[in-house]
């Protein structure tokens, strides 16, 4: 795939994200699918697979009522695609989160293999509705590998 291509579909895949078109999505990663939030305690294992990825995500993204999102830089390199990016979330509730990430995705034949997001989790933390951060702690790592 050339770079522009692989670049076109990390945007897709985030655009995916942000919509909450999760088959969509789940269409645009591997099998073998690795996703990992590096500042989050089970950074470690992460979520493995489509199904998984989705599952982990939604855990957060479905209590979210909107999102903003802002691409600041994307940068690609053979497989590789770095998407520098910041996201505001809006919760019913009234609170406004905005996170700013590095996002870095691998790529074969078209499709994400790998994804790690880096973050502050402090500044998530901080901004974050309390009900929101609790109901997300509530989720085993373990249902993710």
């Amino acid at each position: 795939m050339s770079l522009e291509e692989n670049k076109a579909a990390v945007r897709q895949l985030w655009g995916h994200v942000y919509d909450r078109k999760w088959d969509a999505l789940a269409a645009l990663l591997t099998p073998d699918c690795w996703h990992r939030d590096m500042p989050a305690p089970d950074r470690d294992a992460g979520a493995r697979g489509p199904k998984n990825i989705v599952d982990r995500l939604r855990i957060g993204f479905d209590l979210i009522e909107r999102f903003d999102h802002e691409e600041l830089r994307i940068v690609a390199e053979d497989d590789l695609v770095v998407l520098e990016h910041r996201e505001r979330w809006h919760f019913g509730t009234g609170e406004v989160v905005e996170n700013r990430l590095a996002s870095i995705h691998e790529l074969r034949d078209g499709k994400i293999v790998k994804w790690f997001d880096y973050w502050d989790i402090n500044n998530m933390i901080s901004q974050a509705p309390q009900w929101w951060v609790e109901k997300v702690a509530e989720a085993s790592p373990r249902d993710f590998t």
